[in-house]
C-alpha cells in the first residue's frame, strides 16, 4: 500500500469522464488499498478515483463505521433535500453548505464484482452523492451559488500563489 497524490482543483483529471470497472483483479485490489491508505492519511471520509488521478468508477467511503468500496455506482432514486457542510480533499481547507438528497437508492459493485442495491439516508447519502459526483466530473464548486464559486476560486488562487512563493 502507498499514499497517492491527491489531485486538487483545477486539475483536469477531476473533470474527466470515468470508465466502468470491468476487471476485478489484483491491480484493482492494489488501487483500492492505496486509496484507503491515501484517504486515511489525509483524514478524509470518502475518496473517488479521479482524486488520485485514476479515471475509473471507483469510490471508497468510511463514515461512522460504514466502510464501503463502491464500483460502477448508479443512483437509482433520490428523495428529499437536506443541507450539510461539505469539504473535499480536492479543495483543501474549503467547507461550504451544499444541498444534497436526503435519501438515495444506489446500485453498485463491490471489489469482487458482486452487485449490491442499498437505500441510504442522512449525511451518508450526502457522502455517497458527493463521491459519485466525482465520477462524472461534478465537483463541490459546481454545487454552490455563482457568488460562492467566485469566492472559492479566489481563495484557491491565493493558496496556489502562496505555495509558489515558498
Amino acid at each position: 500500500m502507498s499514499v497517492r497524490k491527491i489531485y486538487t482543483y483545477p486539475d483536469k483529471v477531476l473533470r474527466e469522464k470515468t470508465k466502468t470497472v470491468e476487471i476485478f483483479d489484483e491491480e484493482l485490489s492494489s488501487l483500492i488499498a492505496d486509496m484507503w491508505e491515501t484517504m486515511y492519511s489525509y483524514d478524509g471520509i470518502g475518496l473517488a478515483g479521479p482524486q488520485v488521478g485514476i479515471s475509473k468508477k471507483v469510490v471508497i467511503i468510511d463514515y461512522e463505521g460504514q466502510k464501503k468500496t463502491i464500483l460502477n455506482p448508479v443512483i437509482l432514486e433520490k428523495e428529499g433535500t437536506c443541507t450539510h457542510e461539505e469539504g473535499c480533499l480536492s479543495f483543501p481547507g474549503i467547507y461550504v453548505n451544499v444541498d444534497s438528497p436526503e435519501r438515495i437508492k444506489v446500485r453498485y459493485q463491490d471489489e469482487k464484482g458482486t452487485l449490491h442495491t442499498e437505500e441510504i439516508e442522512g449525511f451518508l447519502a450526502c457522502v455517497f452523492s458527493h463521491e459519485i459526483d466525482h465520477l462524472s466530473g461534478t465537483l463541490l464548486i459546481d454545487r454552490v451559488s455563482p457568488l460562492k464559486r467566485q469566492f472559492i476560486k479566489k481563495r484557491i488562487s491565493k493558496n496556489v500563489c502562496m505555495e509558489c512563493e515558498n
